[in-house]
């Protein structure tokens, strides 16, 4: 039998929540492992009280390699759950390239025998063709799927015995010298170095995303008791970190500052061929993570439904400290601030991802289209397509300010979106007859990108979406959002 008839035979049987059901389940084995951490944890200081000495000191030092241990196994738990949920994630697109393949053949009076070639008579060749390109496409994707997770599952066993000892690079590397400072160690030297000091690489542009988002993790049990204002947020956050309903989550950032940041990846952008960076607006904040998660989440899912052959993660990144009222707004101070981190992220994302460059969209809804028209507006950013939802204005009165070719820039304002009129211009408003087609022309951070003088292009959505209804699903906006994701039109 044939290599390509054994994966088609593997990929006609296979159950793909199977393999979901095994990464939650060492996801749950690491969360385990917490619990018995933070108990240990405790030990040392109950000791104190009524024991000293030699015998006391070696007690305390076993605990604490005890309690490094299970941080360890928590990370190999962690490894496991990562590569596990992008191996199921992967064979369900290929089972739907499978079953659309099946569809087209039924549908065509084609069939596919059991070495996976498609039969039909010989006037039937576009079909198929058509049912033959989509097989084929499912093969590859099932069978890169396999041998990465293998990979990747195959090293886990490879332990030092002892941490290593190091010192991170400064604080002014680029993202591309922490990626090659990251890549001088052995992978089981990376996971003593995110258990010895996971603090020194949650928050580093430069590291993978994979082991950011373990250094976050192994720090969440400590940071989600540092502040009561936060408590609602976080468990939000926890609860969608735990979650095996949708793409896989994976915790690149958090800060507890103001009122709270964090950027959150549905999906291993370093391992997809398409992302998407989503910049949320006015009043986000963790407290509504959730919604603003579900937004991203939704177009990288309607990507997926688009085109399976295709991977796509979708980044919600709240690293700016979004403003929380009208006076805040109306200032490009946070926007500025938070230009200079965006810029830094998709660099990031750049120099950590495996194999051929990604194709990396980045999206501003309402006062992020200002963020991501500030970031754009130098030369340097890492995206090649930009895309504005119900912006207020990005910073410019053209597309020709900001550094991305004008037909790979997007925007789109439902025709009941409030920013219109909530956002106009003071010069509009002391000059309200200028002959204009509407009051949207000069908005309060520029021309509005969706006005035909702007200079990009623009993508229709339903016209009762409002302010936040571009990503209802089954309506055209979402379907359009996915589309730009993908690098297509609209």
């Amino acid at each position: 039998m044939s290599d390509l008839a054994i994966t088609y035979a593997r990929l006609r049987v296979t159950d793909p929540s199977r393999w979901l059901a095994t990464a939650l389940a060492w996801r749950r084995w690491a969360t385990l492992a917490g619990v018995l951490g933070t108990d240990l944890g405790r030990l040392p200081a109950r000791l104190r009280v009524s024991w000293s000495g030699t015998a006391a000191a070696a007690a305390v030092t076993r605990i604490d390699g005890l309690r490094r241990r299970l941080a360890l196994f928590r990370v190999l738990c962690w490894r496991a759950d990562q590569a596990l949920s992008e191996f199921a994630a992967a064979l369900g697109r290929a089972r739907a390239l499978l079953d659309r393949a099946r569809a087209g053949a039924r549908r065509s009076g084609l069939s596919i025998d059991d070495s996976g070639a498609v039969r039909g008579r010989p006037t039937e060749q576009a079909a198929i063709r058509s049912v033959a390109a989509d097989l084929a496409t499912a093969l590859e994707v099932a069978e890169r799927a396999d041998a990465s997770a293998a990979a990747r599952l195959a090293g886990f066993a490879d332990v030092p015995p002892t941490p290593v000892a190091t010192s991170f690079p400064a604080c002014t590397a680029t993202p591309a010298e922490v990626r090659r400072w990251w890549d001088g160690w052995t992978p089981a030297e990376r996971n003593w170095l995110l258990v010895t000091d996971p603090a020194a690489f949650a928050g580093a542009d430069g590291i993978p995303v994979a082991d950011r988002d373990i250094a976050n993790r192994l720090l969440l049990d400590d940071r989600h008791s540092e502040s009561d204002r936060h408590g609602a947020g976080l468990d939000r956050l926890r609860a969608r970190l735990a979650d095996d309903s949708g793409p896989r989550a994976y915790l690149v950032s958090l800060g507890l500052d103001g009122d709270g940041r964090a950027v959150v990846a549905l999906g291993d952008p370093d391992r997809a061929s398409h992302i998407l960076t989503h910049v949320p607006g006015m009043t986000s904040d963790l407290a509504s993570l959730g919604g603003e998660l579900t937004r991203a989440e939704r177009v990288a899912v309607r990507a997926g439904e688009l085109d399976p052959g295709r991977t796509t993660s979708a980044v919600l990144w709240l690293g700016y400290d979004a403003p929380d009222f009208l006076h805040e707004a109306f200032s490009t101070r946070q926007a500025v601030d938070g230009s200079a981190g965006l810029r830094r992220f998709q660099e990031s994302l750049r120099v950590t991802h495996d194999g051929p460059p990604a194709h990396q969209t980045l999206l501003g809804h309402s006062y992020g289209s200002l963020v991501v028209g500030t970031a754009a507006a130098t030369e340097g950013l890492a995206a090649d397509r930009l895309v504005f939802v119900g912006s207020p204005g990005v910073g410019v009165d053209s597309a020709a300010g900001l550094k991305v070719p004008a037909d790979q820039i997007w925007s789109t304002t439902s025709r009941t979106d409030v920013i219109q009129y909530a956002a106009v211009s003071p010069r509009e408003l002391l000059i309200p007859d200028l002959g204009l087609p509407d009051r949207s022309h000069e908005l309060w951070f520029g021309r509005s990108p969706v006005d035909t003088g702007f200079g990009g292009r623009v993508f229709a959505s339903q016209a009762d979406a409002g302010h936040l209804g571009y990503w209802e699903p089954g309506r055209p906006a979402l379907d359009a959002l996915a589309r730009l994701t993908l690098g297509e039109k609209p």
